[in-house]
């Protein structure tokens, strides 16, 4: 993926070395779906995570239910693991600290790697709403709400679908739109800049908008977010919550 905090050519897992890659045994994706029909066959997955507590819970989980897991904190990390461990799947979140993502990650497996499964494991309803409206992931990625995983099973299963390649493009798993709210792009980008912190006069400099097109912007997003102008309740706070909880979801642009 281009962009600032894109993945450099001159990063770990390069052209030479993904060519280095594929030359140490990795097999194409038909390949693997039929290994991994293979009752005895142990999935090999790499955890991409950038908190301790989340990567280290899911890797000793999947551990235990029989794949065999390395992980990592960064993409850096994740690309010196995929030099020698060859795995079957990625599972990532999208946000990772400073530097690149899990969506610069995906990219750069879908282009060198595309034999390996993509697993997303997100706080939010939809990679638009925690990357942004003019960013994407991969169409072939399992996406997962962390918020509605009910059981390690769910986890397991998308690991099995992205390897054995039996869902559609970008599928959500945890689908229930009953309490989840749609929001459009520009909606989705100016709440994003909210729970960063930005002032309506900030959110302003940063889209190169009036202050007063801004607050009304603000003020359409928050009626859409069925938040009051209760002046007793703080609406900027009630939709970064809402934000935060993933039950946001950015429509894409037509």
């Amino acid at each position: 993926m281009s962009g600032g905090n894109g993945i450099g050519e001159d990063d770990s897992c390069g052209d030479d070395s993904v060519k280095r890659c594929a030359t140490l045994g990795m097999r194409g994706g038909e390949q693997m779906a039929d290994e991994f029909a293979v009752r005895e066959f142990s999935a090999k997955v790499v955890v991409v995570e950038d908190e301790e507590f989340t990567r280290t819970i899911l890797t000793d989980s999947l551990t235990a239910a029989g794949m065999i897991v390395r992980s990592a904190a960064s993409v850096a990390e994740a690309l010196d693991v995929l030099l020698d461990f060859e795995p079957h799947a990625v599972v990532t979140d999208l946000h990772l600290g400073p530097g690149p993502d899990g969506a610069d990650l995906l990219d750069r497996l879908d282009r060198d790697l595309p034999w390996v499964g993509q697993v997303v494991l997100s706080s939010h309803a939809s990679a638009q709403a925690a990357l942004g409206s003019e960013r994407r992931i991969p169409e072939r990625a399992v996406y997962l709400v962390k918020s509605r995983i009910t059981s390690l099973s769910e986890v397991q299963q998308a690991i099995t679908d992205s390897i054995t390649r039996t869902t559609t493009g970008g599928h959500l798993r945890g689908d229930d739109d009953d309490d989840r709210i749609e929001l459009s792009s520009s909606q989705g980008d100016v709440l994003r800049l909210i729970a960063e912190g930005l002032s309506n006069a900030a959110i302003a400099a940063r889209r190169e908008t009036t202050l007063r097109s801004t607050e009304s912007l603000v003020a359409r997003t928050f009626a859409t977010l069925g938040l009051s102008s209760d002046p007793n309740v703080n609406a900027r706070v009630l939709a970064v919550r809402m934000w935060q909880q993933g039950r946001i979801v950015i429509r894409e642009r037509q």
